[in-house]
């Protein structure tokens, strides 16, 4: 309502770093994700969930796992115009259907009280069936191409690129009229044995490792566990946690000899010194960043054409 996400940004109470623009791969770690960030609703005010469009196959069933599991009060349902695929989110639907990783309540038939009478659905005896009840609003729109799902997916990639390049404006100081490359701001070194390290969507060799961490996104997060390790690092996680995040940035170079990394980030101080943990994810910095780098002279940082695609 206010406008694109990237013209309102604002630092949220509670956030984990999924790293994946999509949750297919990986639909349980979804879930505890929303069970993780949900549990920190302290239900003082009203709380307004805005569910993903994957409404389809798997993605609908996941959509009933959350509805199973986060109870709203009120159910919004927007249809899509000559679309009849998903069934209305009646509360008897989420209650009886199978989702993605929970089970619906079985259905009885009761005893048939004559012929000719109808004969309905009872709950068997002795079974629990006080399920939180929701009302839907159901909403259907009639304009023509409503929800037409080609042209979302790639507005969305476009969203997703400005929403980290607004991210990225709060470095620029706003005393200065000219907008900085972000190659002549100066990035906090960090010690390789100061912060444990995760790739969220892919297995990456030890001795790969920083390869694919320079100059990638990262999520600046905090586990509650306390980094040790007995060399220089790099400490690397066996599984990804969840966590909270902080906040991102950007690992702009990876000092090997000195064992520091070189990052980017408009997160303040005090919240830095809570992070211990980096997140890789499959969230690429927008090109425009890397090619329309000013004042530098001969090859742009981080850009080749001599590329061997046998990596």
């Amino acid at each position: 309502l206010p406008g694109p996400p990237f013209t309102h940004q604002q630092m949220p109470s509670k956030m984990v770093y999924y790293g994946q623009t999509s949750c297919e791969q990986d639909t349980e770690r979804y879930l505890d994700v929303v069970k993780y960030v949900f549990s920190y609703y302290k239900k003082e005010v009203p709380l307004i969930i805005n569910t993903m469009g994957w409404v389809k196959g798997e993605g609908l069933l996941l959509l009933i796992d959350i509805i199973r599991l986060l109870s709203p009060s009120h159910i919004v349902q927007m249809d899509m115009c000559d679309w009849k695929v998903m069934p209305p989110l009646t509360s008897e639907h989420i209650h009886f259907s199978a989702g993605l990783h929970t089970k619906g309540k079985q259905q009885s038939k009761c005893k048939q009280l004559g012929v000719g009478s109808m004969e309905s659905w009872k709950y068997p005896e002795g079974e629990d069936m006080s399920a939180p009840q929701h009302k839907l609003l159901y909403v259907h729109p009639e304009f023509p191409r409503a929800g037409v799902a080609g042209e979302v997916r790639v507005h969305s990639s476009i969203l997703r690129d400005m929403s980290i390049l607004g991210y990225l404006g709060h470095l620029q100081s706003p005393d200065i009229g000219a907008v900085l490359p972000l190659h002549s701001l100066v990035p906090y070194q960090v010690p390789f044995n100061a912060v444990a390290l995760r790739v969220i969507h892919t297995d990456v060799a030890p001795s790969n490792i920083m390869y694919a961490v320079n100059a990638s996104w990262v999520g600046l997060c905090c586990i509650p566990e306390e980094v040790r390790c007995q060399s220089e690092g790099p400490v690397l996680l066996t599984q990804t946690p969840i966590c909270d995040c902080l906040g991102f940035g950007i690992v702009r170079g990876v000092d090997m000899e000195k064992k520091l990394y070189h990052i980017l980030t408009p997160v303040p101080p005090a919240n830095l010194r809570l992070v211990n943990c980096l997140l890789l994810g499959n969230i690429a910095i927008p090109n425009c960043v890397l090619v329309g780098q000013q004042g530098i002279e001969g090859e742009i940082p981080y850009v080749t054409s001599d590329y061997n695609y046998s990596i």
